[in-house]
């Protein structure tokens, strides 16, 4: 089982917050930059197709290279590794922001910057993830996925009126110079603390090559039935709530009769719920068997989500209220499933699990937005939001009644099993 270092114990709060503050300022960049390069696109084209094709080329990393980019994290230096992801990212939003100040910027080379930045997410994310476990008392990995929740939230009602307002003061150039200046505070803290490095596997021959390190991530997976059904399961969630989120503004208007006002109250409190569900989680930890926390958050998330969709029109405030709460489900869930990996997967396996995961949910969104859009063009969007709803409620049950899921905070059940 993944666990801080004990000599650690005693500092590793300095440590870990203080990269944990410089990794959410940096978020904060990124998110208001992904912002003003999707508005410069909607104002300066006006056309679907390049926000869908810019959208999919922020996945592409995500989606096409997790494999490899978890083998090269449990085989590498995870704070080399994060340091490089971060300054590269700096190093592309210049260049951007030297094209911008030019005049000189094309629509390639703004799809070119966001598949590199989202290139060095797809190394940084898992990096952090990975990372959080040999940092943190295990008793404590739960409170730290309820403030990873919180910042999620967060930044979700920060980040859209914050670019907006700066957008309005500020340059294209100017607000990409912020970004670059979030990204030191991310980098400079890793020049003064160490991340510890997972301990290797011994090995009585040659060390295995990155294709044998690849291929036994996915061996490692599949031969973990519990973990093998959770990765399915978060991605089932992720088709069922990413058409959520699109077709929102379809559900206020024409469902509800609303407008901007409605829209964004809705979003808000979603938000609202989000943050909330994160301090809970944060200051509960959740039960002594993770697994029992998520799958009974993701009951309430599917009983409050069916409700939404189940609203009448005229009852508008019920869906707000529905909204809120299945905010607030959402981070006991995924912040319960992070903790479970981050303290049952063993450390130098890590880095493959969680960028596994992140290549199965982003692959799946595109996939539900192709399915999503006819399905509510005919029976309506309300309709999307009860079948994510009833799905939810049923995979939580499915969950419970499964051995081999409710056992998996005790780790692999072969437990001998470690990186090579």
């Amino acid at each position: 089982m993944a666990t801080a270092p004990a000599q650690d114990l005693g500092r590793w709060q300095r440590r870990f917050f203080t990269i944990w503050v410089g990794q959410a300022l940096s978020l904060l960049g990124s998110q208001l930059v992904q912002f003003g390069l999707v508005w410069y696109l909607t104002r300066q084209t006006g056309s679907a197709t390049v926000l869908a094709t810019a959208t999919l080329v922020a996945m592409l990393p995500n989606i096409a290279l997790a494999p490899l980019v978890g083998s090269l994290i449990d085989r590498g230096n995870r704070r080399r590794i994060m340091m490089v992801a971060d300054s590269g990212v700096a190093l592309v939003t210049v260049l951007l922001a030297l094209l911008f100040a030019l005049g000189a910027v094309q629509l390639w080379h703004i799809y070119l910057a966001m598949f590199l930045r989202a290139l060095g997410g797809a190394f940084h994310g898992p990096a952090m993830q990975a990372s959080t476990s040999l940092m943190v008392p295990p008793q404590h990995l739960a409170r730290i996925q309820g403030l990873n929740q919180m910042l999620n939230g967060g930044m979700n009602i920060l980040s859209a009126p914050l670019g907006a307002l700066l957008l309005e003061l500020l340059p294209m150039q100017g607000l990409l110079g912020l970004d670059v200046l979030t990204a030191l505070f991310a980098v400079v803290p890793l020049f003064f603390f160490t991340i510890p490095q997972p301990a290797k596997a011994p090995s009585a021959g040659l060390a295995p090559s990155f294709w044998q390190d690849v291929r036994a991530g996915l061996d490692y997976v599949l031969s973990w039935p519990g973990l093998l059904i959770i990765c399915l399961m978060a991605t089932a969630i992720n088709f069922l709530f990413s058409p959520a989120g699109a077709l929102t503004p379809l559900l206020i208007t024409k469902h509800f009769g609303g407008g901007v006002k409605e829209l964004g109250l809705f979003e808000a409190m979603f938000s609202a719920g989000v943050i909330l569900g994160g301090l809970l989680l944060g200051a509960w930890g959740g039960f002594r068997r993770q697994i029992l926390t998520a799958m009974l958050g993701l009951l309430g998330m599917g009983v409050f989500t069916f409700l939404v969709g189940r609203t009448p029109a005229h009852a508008f405030p019920w869906a707000v209220a529905g909204m809120f709460f299945s905010g607030l489900m959402n981070p006991i869930v995924n912040g319960s499933l992070g903790a479970i990996l981050q303290g049952a997967v063993e450390p130098g396996m890590q880095g493959r699990v969680f960028s596994l995961i992140n290549s199965l949910s982003t692959a799946a969104t595109p996939v539900s937005l192709l399915a999503a859009g006819p399905l509510a063009d005919r029976y309506g969007v309300p309709s999307w939001y009860m079948l994510g709803g009833v799905v939810c409620f049923l995979l939580a049950l499915v969950g419970m009644a499964l051995p081999a899921v409710m056992s998996v905070d005790d780790g692999h059940p072969g437990k001998g099993v470690v990186a090579g």
